[in-house]
């Protein structure tokens, strides 16, 4: 095997035995094969396209096949076979109705099931190390647009589950993956293909918030707390509000407390999910303490979406796992209904009395933000507010990451710091205080949520009358995975300039490709907590 899709690889160089994540060589295989399948179908979809066809069925599987090859999803190999041979029978229908494509980009059009099982039965990987007569330059730029697509295909789906769709975003992930096997691109065509990929996925943010706000209302400021209550529990975790919400329903009246987990904490600010008076609180941080944290929940425990790392087998038997998300002998709740988890937190002993804990905000959107600009504005003006900080992103366990504690706990008190994504957790419970009334710490939600805070950004540019590289704010951003790689290019299409990355830059860029981005955009990795509050603030 081989990959280096994400910040943890081994060695920061690429996992070669086994993923840092926990999937094995057969996973890893099964997910390089299923992309393979699915850039020769996305060929047929441009053809249908053109053709005026285009079938909804494989809008959707396309963006479920590719979001289950990101990062820390589906490690079940079963699954991944029957995706591939689903990919195989969406291109032969296609196939069908649109004749043959010519071949103009390579192989993987035509490659027929009884070859693809071939692949798999020697576990051979049709990734990004299977041609070393490629320009490295040239493979870099094709794995950020794959690895920025699966972002995008993971933020499409979560926006199609509540019924927001755009096919225009499809149509683009269709083009993009089949122009991956252009056998001689150019740097500048591939450049261009991933920055339209972040403005796409500006297209597909906006969708998902629209669904999330449209169903669930606009996130309110809320105090969640961070301790239990006595009772029978059930842990939610992922990103999935529907899913969240389908338990919430599903438990009412039960006597079960429900708590959120990793990116589920901004749920809490939603007006309809807080209506449900057993929805109680936050439980644990990111996603990589879980194996500690979910060993020591008295309850079920549920995973919505990626996140998912190998179960201790001291809970397995009261995790469980829904849509895109798989583990090899877990509980999978294919059809939505959560009963497998009730009756096993019905059976689990759940929290034997109450326990103390502080609380922590959410609820910072940019509605509520935008609700009080006005005053930000005169605290901008007064110079009570300084500079903004946008410190937020992917958290993880290679060590580096307490960089984002130590700097958020220098920033000075006349600056204010908003936060997304589960990277808050290496400093959100800490008490910031406020600017005149102004809360220092805004927890602006989900990583999704990167919508809400350009949103904010290019409302205050607005009204200063200035572009946004031009506000007095920072952005120093975490990575781990593939989402924070599509946020990153929406930033950059949008000539967001000076955005320090870490804890360390991804592996798949090569010198060549990262002098671009520094040339282009002044992109840079972090330093130290206080070299960069230097260069920020003077």
């Amino acid at each position: 095997m081989f990959c280096f899709q994400c910040e943890q690889t081994a060695k920061g160089e690429g996992c070669t035995k086994i993923g840092v994540c926990g999937k094995n060589e057969e996973v890893a295989s099964l997910q390089d094969l299923l992309i393979y399948a699915v850039k020769g179908l996305s060929e047929y979809a441009v053809a249908a396209r053109k053709s005026g066809i285009v079938e909804p069925q494989v809008n959707r599987f396309t963006c479920e096949a590719i979001f289950s090859t990101l990062t820390n999803v589906d490690f079940d190999p079963d699954r991944f076979v029957a995706m591939i041979k689903e990919a195989v029978q969406y291109r032969e229908t296609l196939k069908e109705k649109v004749g043959a494509v010519q071949v103009t980009h390579g192989p993987a059009t035509f490659v027929p099931e009884a070859t693809l099982a071939g692949l798999v039965a020697q576990g051979q990987a049709v990734g990004v190390k299977s041609d070393p007569t490629v320009n490295p330059d040239i493979l870099s730029l094709r794995e950020l647009l794959v690895y920025g697509l699966k972002g995008l295909a993971a933020y499409a789906d979560h926006a199609r589950i509540l019924g927001q769709e755009d096919d225009a975003v499809y149509a683009f992930i269709h083009e993009a993956m089949a122009a991956t096997l252009i056998p001689n691109p150019t740097v500048d065509d591939l450049v261009g293909l991933a920055l339209k990929c972040g403005e796409v996925n500006l297209r597909a943010m906006e969708l998902l918030d629209a669904a999330n706000t449209g169903t669930y209302g606009h996130p309110v400021p809320t105090s969640v707390p961070l301790g239990a209550k006595k009772g029978k529990a059930i842990l939610v975790s992922g990103h999935d509000l529907k899913d969240l919400e389908m338990i919430l329903v599903q438990t009412e009246g039960k006597g079960i407390n429900v708590y959120t987990h990793g990116e589920m904490l901004p749920c809490h600010g939603y007006p309809e999910l807080k209506k449900h008076a057993h929805f109680y609180g936050h439980y644990g941080t990111a996603w990589q303490n879980q194996a500690k944290e979910f060993d020591a929940f008295p309850g079920a425990i549920v995973m919505t979406t990626n996140c998912i790392q190998k179960p201790r087998e001291t809970y397995r038997d009261h995790i469980f796992t829904t849509g895109l998300v798989g583990w090899p002998g877990l509980t999978h709740i294919a059809d939505k209904d959560f009963s497998p988890a009730i009756e096993k937190a019905l059976e689990l002993p759940g929290f034997a009395e109450d326990v103390a804990g502080k609380s922590v905000m959410v609820g910072f959107a940019r509605n509520a933000v935008l609700g009080v600009a006005g005053q930000v504005i005169e605290a901008v003006k007064s110079k009570a507010i300084r500079h903004f900080f946008l410190v937020g992103g992917c958290d993880g366990a290679k060590p580096g990451r307490n960089y984002y504690t130590e700097l958020v706990e220098k920033i000075p008190s006349d600056c204010v710091v908003l936060t997304l994504a589960c990277g808050k957790f290496r400093f959100f419970d800490k008490d910031l205080g406020d600017i005149g009334g102004i809360p220092r710490l805004l927890d602006v939600g989900q990583c999704n949520d990167a919508y809400s805070a350009i949103q904010i950004a290019v409302a205050l540019a607005g009204a200063f009358d200035c572009g946004v590289n031009d506000l007095p704010l920072s952005m120093i951003l975490s990575w781990y995975e593939q989402k924070a790689c599509v946020i990153l290019l929406s930033l950059l299409h949008l000539g967001i300039r000076d955005i320090r990355l870490g804890p360390t830059l991804p592996a798949f860029i090569t010198p060549n490709v990262l002098d671009v981005l520094v040339k282009n955009f002044n992109i840079m990795p972090i330093g130290t907590p206080d070299e960069d509050l230097a260069a920020i603030l003077g």
